[in-house]
């Protein structure tokens, strides 16, 4: 079973085609280019990999929490490619690809994904590695660094993302083992943990695949603004 998968929730952007065993992978920062950087980024890993998109089974994407932007991209470019195809798709969350990410580096299985979500917030959720998938043992949020600090993490647990880097005492104040700020999402992750769903059965037609925002503001007030805030 092969599989497209786009990430661009955040400054990178990335495709890759594989089937679990073998990935053709394209991963750059792309700033705020990933318009004009995901396409021919997905016809490079479809040569490499000798497939068209009728030959594919499925399209996964990032689906959020991150950049407003590089979300609607990447969910509005799968769903063109899988409408066009007639392929079903499969949403991923950002948080669950860092922890699946942490889990390729490191080997870790308990961990705290937190991405640097501006406006003095990030956005965090706590995954354990199960057999086959992660579990979320707390919904995905937007939240200011002093609600995360209360998460149920403890020294069993290792933190993923750039919210380590903006702030970087969190990790002291939840107590974990380690962290890397440097684990990014990719679009292997998403394809890794899109393929087992989409054999379940569970993808969707390209018209009801929605991103996750979890924060629903798009844009800043003039004082926010004048504040150096940024979404």
């Amino acid at each position: 079973m092969w599989m497209l998968a786009l990430e661009s929730s955040t400054e990178w952007c990335s495709a890759a085609v594989g089937d679990g065993r073998r990935w053709h992978v394209r991963d750059e920062r792309a700033g705020s280019t990933h318009s004009e950087r995901l396409l021919p980024m997905v016809r490079a890993v479809l040569a490499e990999a000798g497939l068209a998109l009728r030959d594919l089974d499925g399209v996964a994407f990032g689906a959020g929490p991150g950049s407003f932007t590089g979300i609607r991209i990447g969910c509005g470019v799968a769903q063109g490619l899988a409408l066009g195809a007639g392929l079903p798709l499969v949403a991923i969350s950002t948080l669950e690809t860092l922890a699946q990410e942490a889990r390729r580096a490191h080997g870790w299985t308990r961990v705290l994904a937190c991405l640097d979500a501006r406006m003095r917030e990030v956005y965090a959720g706590l995954y354990v590695a199960t057999a086959t998938a992660w579990r979320a043992e707390t919904e995905a949020v937007a939240a200011k660094p002093d609600a995360v600090a209360t998460l149920p993490a403890g020294d069993a647990c290792f933190g993923a993302g750039s919210g380590f880097v903006a702030y970087a005492a969190l990790a002291a104040r939840l107590g974990l083992a380690d962290t890397d700020p440097e684990v990014r999402p990719t679009a292997r992750a998403v394809g890794e943990l899109a393929l087992p769903r989409l054999e379940a059965g569970e993808g969707v037609a390209a018209a009801a695949a929605t991103p996750l925002y979890v924060r629903h503001r798009v844009a800043l007030t003039t004082a926010e603004r004048d504040a150096g805030l940024r979404i």
